[in-house]
């Protein structure tokens, strides 16, 4: 019997006005967290990115409530994942999941056949979860992360595929 608990989401484009709860999710997943800034720059000055967050749903409707988000650049036939987070109260749901298979899906309706990312060598929850939907290990950038100095893995979906998750 499958015990895993689910959060039932809606995703949907980011704004300006979600960027504290964006940036307290950030700050609570990441020890060299973005800053305000940066975020900024991905919502309205990078015409490949793009920036969704994912809401909770209570009886059918979405709350408003952000419990995570990705960040994703597609350029030409790549998409990129720039960020993805998930508020720590509600992981291990299938949000992380259901965030990827929804970023792949729209960079594959923008041309994209690959996908590639990069995360820190020690956050194996993450590289678990990129090697379920598909991603592979392609190579190592020593010392590629601060705070602490630490190795980036990179991984690749070639060709992009959506493997449906059980939220599907």
């Amino acid at each position: 019997m499958n015990t895993q608990r689910t959060h039932r989401i809606l995703i949907e484009r980011a704004t300006a006005q979600d960027l504290e709860r964006l940036l307290r999710i950030e700050q609570e997943s990441f020890s060299g967290p973005w800053t305000r800034k940066m975020f900024e720059v991905e919502l309205e000055g990078n015409p490949f990115s793009y920036l969704f967050a994912a809401r909770s749903i209570y009886d059918g409707e979405a709350s408003g409530d952000i419990v995570g988000y990705v960040c994703f650049w597609v350029v030409f036939n790549e998409v990129r994942v720039m960020t993805l987070a998930v508020e720590p109260s509600v992981r291990r749901q299938g949000i992380a999941s259901e965030l990827v298979q929804f970023m792949l899906t729209f960079g594959r309706a923008q041309g994209a056949v690959r996908a590639i990312l990069e995360v820190r060598a020690s956050n194996l929850a993450a590289r678990g979860l990129y090697e379920q939907m598909g991603f592979r290990q392609t190579a190592v950038r020593t010392k590629y992360y601060a705070n602490p100095t630490e190795d980036a893995i990179l991984m690749e979906m070639n060709p992009l595929e959506i493997k449906l998750t059980a939220n599907s």
